[in-house]
Parts: structure tokens; sequence; C-alpha cells
């Protein structure tokens, strides 16, 4: 984790959600849409999909050594491509192997600190275009909210916003954003869109979330729909579509602090 000596936070962000697709190609293309589109709101914060520089690996049932190094190689390739958001705090997570561990390694990028490593994904599923189980392990069990130039943050990656006791412990070290980067498929998006709004109103915070789109080569339809919940009522203020696959909206950080002494997030554990 890292802290900052920042000394002008501003309370007043614009924030910037995507969906972005699974498949190199179409991605590519995106991806410039998406430079434009973040220098046009000139964002301070830009939420990226799970892994998103890389076709879905846990789609193979499977590991496969070669398929995961060019995971790596893909994420090593892209991650200098991060300085086109300009001075964005930039939020996702990637592949990396470290002490011969395979992780999914959520960070926070920003031109004048680089990449900071924030966080490793905890909890894993592993089934049918999710063997994630098998192809990356569990990091430590520890969920600690990491200072930025845009706020406070906390990740809770794809499958950890289930375990909704991470999202009260976030607001608790006075986490003001939520990041929840994802890699979620079609059928489920109203699921996932209401465990958002769980994690928004148990922590007093922004939920932002990003997830991959479009129907890769499998066959496999993702579900797009990356949202902004906010922290109070847990109301969802924006979602992007297949149509407007970016979503920028202004957000005020003091509403957070403002949520976090209101009902039920002042309740004593």
């Amino acid at each position: 984790m890292f802290s900052t000596d920042w000394d002008m936070k501003k309370e007043k962000i614009t924030a910037t959600v995507c969906e972005l697709p699974n498949e190199t190609e179409p991605f590519i293309a995106a991806w410039q849409e998406l430079v434009t589109h973040v220098g046009k709101h000139q964002s301070d914060v830009v939420v990226l999909p799970e892994m998103p520089f890389a076709p879905w690996v846990a789609s193979i049932r499977d590991f496969d050594p070669a398929v995961w190094a060019s995971a790596i190689a893909l994420h090593d390739e892209w991650l200098p491509r991060l300085t086109g958001f300009g001075r964005a705090t930039v939020l996702g997570t990637r592949p990396v192997t470290k002490d011969e561990r395979r992780l999914n390694e959520a960070f926070a990028w920003q031109v004048e600190r680089g990449y900071q490593a924030t966080h490793y994904k905890y909890y894993l599923p592993d089934e049918p275009d999710f063997w994630e189980a098998t192809w990356y392990e569990r990091g430590e069990k520890r969920f600690e909210a990491t200072e930025t130039a845009h706020g406070t943050m906390g990740f809770l990656i794809c499958t950890e916003l289930w375990f909704t006791e991470h999202a009260r412990t976030y607001g608790r070290q006075g986490a003001q954003l939520i990041i929840c980067s994802r890699s979620t498929e079609a059928p489920t998006t109203e699921k996932w869109i209401m465990g958002g709004r769980a994690a928004a109103v148990m922590s007093g915070a922004y939920c932002l979330s990003s997830n991959r789109s479009g129907i890769d080569a499998r066959g496999h339809a993702w579900g797009g729909h990356g949202w902004i919940i906010e922290p109070d009522q847990g109301g969802v203020i924006g979602a992007t579509s297949a149509k407007q696959p970016f979503l920028t909206l202004e957000i005020d950080l003091s509403e957070s602090e403002q949520a976090k002494i209101r009902y039920p997030r002042y309740v004593d554990e």
C-alpha cells in the first residue's frame, strides 16, 4: 500500500468508467476512443476492467503457462500507454508472477508516481469461463484503503464485491471510492449492479466499476455496464452501455464524508 503527501486535494473530481472489448483488435480501437474521451473530459480518475490488456485467460479450463506469459507481456506492453490519460489516477488490475506465485494485482497509476500495487485478489471462483483459482493464487487477505491524489480508495476486484464486510471495512478506513474492476458476463448484470449498490451503502463511498463487453471469439457475452453509484442511498447515477461505452461524471467526495455519519454507517459493530 502507499500513502501520499499531496496538500491540495479536490473535493469535486471527474471520474470515468468504461466497458472495453475482450478481443484484441476491437480493444485497440476502443482504447483510442477512451483516451480521446478522457482528454476531452479532463478526467481525474479512470477505472479500467479487470486484467484489461489481454483476452480473459481464466476462460480456459487448464492452466497454460504460455497463455499466462502472454497475458503478462501484453500488460507490460500496454501499461506505459497510461500516460495518454495525462494526470489522471488510473485504476485496474493485471496478472503478475511474484516469488513464483501467480496473482491478480490491483494497481493505482499516476504520472508523478508511476505504478503502485495496492491489493491482490483474494476471493477466486473456479467454474466454467471463470477458472480463476486454477490460473492464479489468492493474495493475502488484506483490504487496506489506498490514498491517492484524487481521493482515498479501496479495491473490491470482481468476486470480492460479494464479501460485503470488506466494503464496510473500507468505509471505516475513510475510503471515498470503492473500485470494482470486473470481468462479468451478460446474464448477471443486474445482480452485479445490486452488489455495487450494497457496497456503496455499506461503505458510504462511491462505487465505481468497469467491465469487459461484447461477444468474444468463443461466443461468450460479456456484461459491460460500468457504473458510478452514489454513497448514501446507493443510487446508480450513471452506467455505460454498448452505445455509450464511456461515462464521465463529476462527483463530490465530501458527499462520502457526509454519508459516513448517516445510517447505517454510524452503527457500531
